[in-house]
């Protein structure tokens, strides 16, 4: 009390602000989604929050590519300072170096995060995060990439955190993490013969229990020679600290088995002042072709509370 009175007076310094996570996004490419670097053609960080032209954009970050008809479409989460909710949307490239922003495409009343976006049987899908919902939403495009639809709730009852689906012998698999208090550290694993049927969780499922650094999914599953790969959030003792990837070496309706990739963590903040200097959280990897692997990431610096939640 004294503290407040004191600044009211004007005759004690405002406390300071604490330092938030100041996100933008990155391509990386090299011959594996592990071991992806920076390409010498493309000017890291390729999408920041100046370049939202439609909302006041605290930060951007968790971008999923799409390749269609030759066009790059980058769906990622856009924080919007004027709400102080998560949005999605979109910017689209020919060369994935120079990006062109074009519009927030879906908005809810509350937060969302994490578009996980892929293609279906000619039908366009996003699973946007919604742990505030306690549901898993399917989004369908209506008009792609500017309209999206609620089509389907795969599952409801948990705080579900970055869902991420995937193919496997012709079954859908899903990544989710659902521990109730936010501590990151419970990844479950469903299955399911038809995307709108019934999913069931796997007999291994909680897959990773009880560790915040391997858990919370950080990214689609890239789908490699040697199998399906994962990547994982570190959470701890930070959020959004690090990259750490898994091949997974069994999938099957009854097993479950992964096997941590050499070098974890695979990516990481690089210190200093660049745009990723304190940390990584997101993986969306591509198959490019002729041993050729391409990424979009993330990547966080400092920034003052106000940077982020401000609404100027």
């Amino acid at each position: 009390m004294k503290g407040l009175i004191k600044r009211l007076l004007g005759i004690a310094p405002p406390p300071q602000l604490a330092n938030k996570h100041l996100w933008s996004i990155g391509i990386l490419a090299g011959p594996s989604p592990d071991a992806l670097t920076a390409d010498p053609g493309i000017r890291n960080p390729v999408f920041t929050r100046d370049q939202v032209t439609d909302i006041s954009a605290g930060f951007v970050a968790d971008p999923f590519l799409l390749p269609v008809n030759g066009v790059w479409h980058m769906f990622m989460e856009v924080y919007n300072r004027r709400n102080k909710r998560g949005e999605i949307a979109l910017a689209t490239s020919t060369d994935l170096a120079n990006w062109q922003y074009r519009q927030v495409v879906l908005t809810e009343p509350f937060h969302i995060s994490y578009p996980f976006v892929f293609e279906w049987q000619g039908a366009y899908y996003m699973v946007p995060e919604t742990h505030k919902t306690r549901t898993i939403r399917l989004y369908r495009a209506s008009e792609f990439p500017l309209k999206w639809e609620l089509v389907h709730t795969l599952m409801s009852g948990q705080r579900f955190a970055d869902t991420t689906l995937f193919r496997h012998d012709n079954r859908w698999w899903l990544f989710t993490e659902t521990n109730p208090d936010m501590k990151h550290d419970t990844l479950r694993l469903f299955y399911a013969d038809d995307l709108m049927g019934l999913w069931t969780e796997h007999p291994a499922s909680p897959v990773v229990a009880g560790n915040p650094h391997i858990a919370r999914p950080g990214g689609s599953v890239a789908m490699t020679a040697q199998g399906p790969m994962r990547f994982a959030q570190d959470c701890s003792p930070k959020y959004g600290l690090s990259v750490q990837a898994f091949r997974i070496t069994t999938l099957t309706t009854t097993a479950y088995a992964e096997q941590a990739v050499v070098g974890n963590p695979v990516y990481a903040g690089s210190g200093g002042q660049a745009w990723n200097a304190h940390g990584m959280h997101h993986v969306n990897a591509h198959d490019l072709g002729g041993g050729r692997w391409m990424a979009g990431v993330d990547g966080w610096q400092g920034a003052t509370a106000s940077d982020i939640a401000g609404t100027g």
